[in-house]
């Protein structure tokens, strides 16, 4: 747990140094941040989909893990906990129409927050340091550790852009953080020496597919329920688990 105790420091300080320099920086600025963390994003999630060995690995993994994602409206529970905590902690929005500029503002200043953490926690949360990281540091191993630091220190500045640019929204990722690193250390230390290289690699490339998604929102192009696939990432390790337990061979080439 220690390299998630870390991460949760360094997106906090870097979040609320953004929430200090955010309102001193030209929209225009701020715009241009966003993307340049979009098109970053996006690199990484290219790259990390590529670690697949089968295509059809991701594919159905991202298509079953869909399915449930929607059934379940994941995305709709994490925007209404954002709204909640904004609610809570950004100030009450007007529950009425909007009528006056003040009105809009607030409306606004909720879906601001909302995208903030909604997007952040997902940036923050999908990715193989996070996934590897997190179990390897609960297995007790350095380099979980070791790779969870250099994590957190992105993090950190991602948490200062993405700050000035959403506003408070974003320091609460933090909460998101400390469940699912802290819930996949927790794994790591019961079930991580089960976890092969294969299963880790399969779960890297769909998280690459839902970076690359990611980065379609960061961009202004797209709006996908991203939070809906997160189901894909639990389907990925254990089709490949199930085919290797079926002694089925689903590396051909292999």
């Amino acid at each position: 747990m220690g390299g998630t105790i870390l991460n949760i420091i360094t997106v906090l300080i870097g979040s609320l140094a953004g929430l200090l320099i955010g309102n001193r920086l030209p929209q225009k600025m701020q715009e241009s941040v966003v993307t340049g963390l979009g098109l970053v994003t996006l690199f990484v999630g290219i790259s990390n989909a590529g670690t697949t060995g089968n295509i059809i690995i991701p594919l159905l993994s991202i298509a079953i893990g869909v399915i449930i994602g929607e059934l379940l409206n994941i995305q709709g529970a994490l925007e209404r906990f954002g709204g909640w905590l904004q609610t809570r902690f950004g100030g009450k929005p007007s529950t009425e129409q909007p009528e006056s500029a003040a009105d809009f503002a607030a409306q606004d200043s909720r879906a601001r927050f909302i995208t903030g953490f909604v997007t952040a926690s997902l940036v923050f949360c999908i990715g193989p340091l996070t996934f590897v990281g997190s179990i390897q540091d609960g297995m007790g191993l350095p380099i979980g550790f070791q790779q969870l630091a250099i994590k957190s220190v992105l993090d950190g500045f991602a948490g200062m852009a993405f700050a000035a640019s959403f506003g408070l929204g974003v320091t609460f990722t933090v909460i998101t953080i400390l469940v699912i690193q802290g819930g996949l250390a927790l794994l790591g230390s019961l079930l991580g020496e089960f976890m092969s290289t294969p299963m880790i690699n399969e779960m890297t490339a769909v998280g690459g597919l839902m970076l690359i998604g990611l980065s379609l929102i960061l961009l202004d192009l797209k709006k996908p329920r991203m939070a809906n696939f997160l189901p894909a990432l639990v389907i990925a390790p254990v089709i490949v688990a199930a085919a290797a337990a079926l002694g089925i061979n689903i590396y051909p080439s292999l």
